[in-house]
């Protein structure tokens, strides 16, 4: 994607890269849906679904038909109302409606909170993430962590500040020829980890073509033959 950076950093690169990183603010999230929009969904239990409109870029903006949702607002409604359906399809509950999601990347977009010991994460739906359990780099040096509602792919520009945290499975940190074989798909001997300070995540290598299919979403959502949309 272009304008967007990965772990493919070395030498002096690591430095203009951690320039280039910013925080964008804390977001508030409740974790369950809206009343009324639990209400709605009783009252009209079968309106159409929709699909193709929103999505979710690789830096956790909502889009609708390709144009970023600018107004904090919607889109801190549409975050308080994202689940995810048993085929895995992520959708926004737009009162008594289902608008599926179409997935850049992740269903959830992870940014990083330096603290004094360690790093914070949050969602781009503002929810903390304390349960993660592993981490993941794909082929194109994109880093992804499992947590309790799926995975996250940390945003790009948080990942600089991510780079400072990997560890070889002795502690120290990877050479920049270390790095690129992460980066690259090549797990490092003896193991790697991601160290927030508050917990070590084992890291390991993906595909990307695989990265779905280990968590169990649908980056498309479609109709089902005959199904009626909006």
């Amino acid at each position: 994607m272009s304008g967007c950076y990965s772990l493919r950093v070395t030498g002096v690169k690591r430095q203009a890269w951690a320039a280039r990183t910013h925080w964008e603010g804390e977001r508030t999230y409740t974790g369950t849906m809206d009343p009324a929009v639990l209400k709605a969904m009783v009252k009209w239990p079968s309106v159409p679904s929709v699909y193709g409109w929103l999505a979710l870029d690789r830096r956790g903006t909502w889009t609708i038909k390709g144009e970023p949702i600018g107004n904090p607002a919607v889109a801190a409604f549409i975050g308080r109302n994202y689940e995810r359906d048993e085929a895995g399809r992520y959708y926004f509950q737009n009162g008594p409606q289902r608008v599926f999601v179409s997935l850049a990347y992740a269903p959830f977009v992870l940014h990083v909170q330096p603290q004094p010991h360690g790093a914070a994460l949050l969602t781009h739906i503002g929810s903390g993430v304390p349960d993660c359990s592993e981490a993941f780099v794909d082929e194109d040096g994109n880093l992804l962590i499992a947590f309790g509602r799926g995975v996250g792919l940390v945003c790009d520009r948080d990942l600089a500040d991510m780079v400072q945290r990997l560890r070889k499975a002795d502690g120290a940190m990877p050479t920049d020829e270390q790095l690129e074989a992460l980066a690259t798909g090549t797990d490092l001997p003896g193991g790697a980890f991601l160290d927030l300070g508050w917990t070590r995540l084992p890291l390991r290598t993906i595909r990307s073509v695989e990265v779905a299919g280990r968590f169990g979403f649908n980056r498309d959502p479609r109709p089902a033959p005959g199904e009626p949309e909006c």
